[in-house]
């Protein structure tokens, strides 16, 4: 009798249905229990293939989207990687604008999946015309047969997430969660989890964490854009300078802002206490729970959920490098000395 093989069409088929994972001995001294969602799971290693796969395929049902067009984003990094992903297995041509605060290893990994990358300076202004954002939209502009994802300011990045990852964590949680924690960048990942489960349950509570040097805390505060609050920092994917309409700010109930430094240093404690290894936001993410669990957000009863945004591996020139934090002089405040680990055996 013939056996079937039993396998995948495309990497896309594993997009989503990422698994929670309970955290155990960084949370040890926490009221409450917490899971992370851990989206280094997914194909592209990120969040994003969530909604690269939902724009492009939604590009296409419209015929916006044709055989041969060329899709062209800015991205810190992980959205590029997907929608370079995406375009591999549907035959589209990939430009990717990034900023030059994402890492060189996101960078080379861009250029591995032939994507063709423009490296834009991270400091200047929104509306300059070699921000990432303006760079983007003029290829678009000189480049026949072109779609703009436009994460930012695509409805669909929200929706991606209120389709998928709201639904997986209400099915996984039962419905028990209490507290969804999550970075906010273009806000489509916490909006559409969010709202999904707020109409699930409007009793949970859901908090965004923030960068120093970013203006979204401020603006889900006053509704107001201070840019007397933008100043650089170094985590990637996290914050922005501008305020993006992928954010539902109405489904947020509180923002949390966490220090660049502290966010690392969290990254590297999740993956030497968890075997979970995960990348710069996800540390943010975690820093913030920390900071929450010492304001008393927690008790016993409460089900807190993390999402982990990425894999480690794409930091490795960076918080994975002993070097880079020295640079950074992150070795001051937390850790007094570099970690020597290895042994040379002569």
């Amino acid at each position: 009798m013939e056996q079937k093989i039993k396998a995948y069409n495309n990497v896309l088929e594993l997009v989503g249905n990422t698994p929670l994972i309970k955290l155990n001995k960084i949370t040890s001294n926490f009221d409450g229990n917490f899971y992370a969602k851990v989206e280094g799971f997914n194909p592209g290693h990120s969040s994003k293939d969530r909604i690269a796969l939902h724009i492009i395929e939604e590009a296409e049902k419209r015929g916006v989207l044709k055989p041969g067009d060329t899709i062209i984003e800015t991205t810190s990094g992980n959205t590029g990687f997907s929608i370079a992903m995406v375009s591999i297995i549907k035959g589209y041509e990939c430009i990717l604008a990034v900023s030059s605060k994402s890492s060189k290893d996101k960078i080379d990994m861009l250029r591995s999946m032939g994507a063709k990358v423009y490296v834009c300076p991270a400091n200047v202004k929104a509306d300059d015309p070699r921000s990432y954002y303006q760079v983007a939209r003029r290829l678009h502009e000189e480049i026949k047969g072109s779609v703009y994802i436009n994460q930012y300011f695509n409805a669909l990045n929200t929706d991606a997430h209120y389709r998928t990852t709201g639904p997986e964590i209400w099915e996984q949680t039962g419905g028990a969660i209490t507290h969804l924690v999550a970075c906010s960048g273009t806000g489509g990942t916490i909006s559409g989890t969010a709202r999904f489960l707020k109409e699930m349950n409007p009793d949970i509570r859901i908090i965004g964490v923030d960068a120093y040097g970013s203006v979204l805390k401020k603006y889900h505060e006053t509704r107001e854009f201070d840019p007397a609050e933008i100043y650089p920092y170094r985590i990637e994917g996290l914050g922005k300078n501008l305020i993006p309409t992928a954010t539902d700010f109405d489904v947020i109930d509180t923002f949390v802002k966490v220090t660049d430094e502290e966010a690392a240093h969290s990254a590297r404690e999740i993956s030497k206490t968890e075997g979970c290894f995960v990348g710069y936001t996800s540390g943010a993410a975690m820093q913030a729970v920390k900071q929450l669990a010492a304001e008393g957000e927690f008790n016993e009863k409460s089900n807190v959920i993390i999402i982990f945004p990425d894999h480690g591996s794409r930091y490795m020139s960076k918080v994975y490098s002993d070097d880079w934090m020295e640079e950074q002089g992150f070795f001051d405040a937390v850790n007094s000395e570099l970690e020597q680990d290895i042994q040379y055996v002569k």
